[in-house]
């Protein structure tokens, strides 16, 4: 069963990345930077401290890094630890498809889905009671996790697993952020009423 679901992610890749117009490359390497999406991260950050000042933004900002950062520490633990090779290093596979990079690590999962949708998720969360148009910077990490299979450096399950992990990681610590939050409030109003 395995190999059939490996088969299966392997031709649908194969049939994704073969889609691929010449014309659209430059788009898809510059979307697949990561340094192409600075504005939205200053975005985010203005985003933060305009809806809940500096002392909660800075603690929110605080645990938005701390979930990108364990996100990124879990990723790379995980190809390491299953090694997979990439399909841009498979030999079987370099004559069918079109590899727009070459990056040398493993594939299994992806660290740009993962870390953008933990970012992203975790900005939805944060945010969805103060403003409904956040949730349209979900179209940050489905251009981007597209990139992976259009570049030639991710299957399909690399995408899904990674986007469900960075996902995961999102909620876990939206909670913490929250709890630490309501846990400040109280101290503050319980200070407030001692003085």
């Amino acid at each position: 069963m395995f190999d059939i679901l490996k088969e299966w992610d392997r031709e649908l890749f194969v049939f994704l990345n073969s889609l691929g117009i010449e014309k659209f490359d430059n788009f898809w390497i510059t979307a697949t930077q990561i340094e192409t999406w600075t504005p939205l991260f200053l975005l985010f950050f203005v985003l933060i401290f305009y809806y809940f000042k500096w002392k909660r933004g800075g603690a929110i900002l605080f645990f938005l890094l701390l979930t990108f950062g364990i996100t990124i520490f879990f990723t790379g633990f995980v190809k390491d630890y299953f090694a997979r090779l990439r399909p841009n290093n498979v030999e079987a596979l370099s004559e069918v498809i079109r590899i727009l990079q070459k990056p040398t690590n493993f594939s299994f999962f992806s660290g740009h889905a993962s870390s953008s949708f933990s970012v992203t998720t975790f900005m939805a969360l944060i945010l969805r009671q103060k403003t409904k148009w956040i949730f349209m910077a979900y179209i940050w990490p489905l251009i981007f996790v597209t990139s992976r299979i259009y570049v030639g450096v991710h299957y399909p399950s690399d995408i899904l697993v990674g986007a469900l992990v960075g996902t995961i990681f999102a909620i876990i610590f939206y909670k913490l952020c929250k709890k630490a939050l309501q846990h400040d409030r109280l101290r503050a109003v319980s200070y407030t009423h001692l003085t």
